[in-house]
């Protein structure tokens, strides 16, 4: 039987200063293999993260996308067999939403022929999402900037340098409920001319040693005044978090998106860092979950081939 297989990598996004504009493609995984069914039917498997609490049927997220691009297409569904190895947590801002609904448009696109561009995609996984800071790092994967036009996006990926040595980043996950909704709803409607410019500078400067992998620069520029500050007081133990993550020797830390997970950038591998914030936050009652990853230069893959489904 046809089958498509996509993956979609995890993204972190703000990156300090690069508020609602910068993003990263993480080396965590999101996978989901596409059949075609002959009853008619849509059915999900999940296994991994969010295995027993999503939606196994046309509701959920990958098959609601995969829905938007059948329709963009002006096709009737197919049935479709959807099963899913979720490696990225639910709800930790690392994108797994934008993770999810590439997953279904790619998988859609693919089962129809590939009609439509990768720009297609975009532009409609950034409409379901409402911003491009994860949907855009996912699909391109490296390190991108977006910026709105009107009603379009223009997102671009940097190119780092040849030379670039490894950046390590430590990330840890607070096991707590604070979606999405809630953070942008702790921003305030005004920002001050002095805030934006602080932000400006610095955002342009995390672009530099992100790509140059000068971690030096990185400490100084990865510093936010536009939304850290409103959200880490929701996210108990978050600020010392960070703290801890310096003190124990990481170059820079930062909430991941919108939060409540937190990334580390390092040289090397270093427990320590882990082991530090894991112990702020434990401090505050709150249990984690640590995760050792890399950037992804790669983003999403869509491979089509022979396959049982299973």
């Amino acid at each position: 039987m046809a089958s498509v297989h996509v993956r979609v990598p995890a993204t972190t996004a703000n990156l300090g200063p690069g508020f609602d504009a910068l993003g990263l493609a993480l080396d965590l995984w999101n996978e989901a293999e596409f059949t075609h069914r002959a009853d008619g039917r849509i059915i999900v498997q999940v296994r991994g993260e969010g295995a027993g609490s999503l939606p196994m049927d046309q509701h959920n997220a990958i098959a609601a996308a995969a829905l938007t691009v059948f329709s963009q297409a002006g096709q009737a569904p197919p049935g479709m067999q959807i099963d899913c190895l979720n490696r990225i947590p639910l709800g930790s801002g690392l994108g797994s939403s934008a993770a999810a609904v590439l997953t279904g448009m790619l998988g859609a696109n693919a089962l129809l022929g590939n009609p439509f561009n990768n720009d297609q995609i975009l532009a409609w996984a950034i409409q379901t999402e409402g911003h491009p800071d994860n949907v855009a790092p996912a699909l391109l994967g490296g390190l991108v900037v977006s910026v709105t036009e009107g009603e379009r996006v223009l997102a671009r990926k940097l190119t780092p340098r040849a030379d670039r040595p490894p950046m390590f980043i430590t990330l840890i996950l607070p096991e707590m409920d604070f979606p999405t909704h809630q953070a942008r709803a702790a921003l305030p409607s005004q920002v001050s001319h002095k805030a934006a410019v602080f932000n400006i500078g610095r955002a342009v400067l995390t672009c530099e040693a992100l790509l140059t992998g000068d971690l030096d620069l990185l400490g100084v520029a990865m510093e936010d005044q536009l939304h850290q500050p409103y959200r880490l007081p929701l996210i108990p133990g978050a600020q010392a978090a960070l703290a801890g993550a310096r003190q124990a020797g990481a170059s820079a830390a930062a909430l991941s998106g919108a939060g409540p997970s937190l990334v580390a950038f390092s040289a090397k591998k270093d427990p320590a860092i882990g082991r530090s914030m894991a112990g702020a936050f434990q401090a505050a009652g709150v249990s984690t979950r640590l995760f050792h990853l890399k950037p992804s230069e790669a983003g999403a893959q869509v491979n089509e081939g022979l396959g049982n489904g299973d």
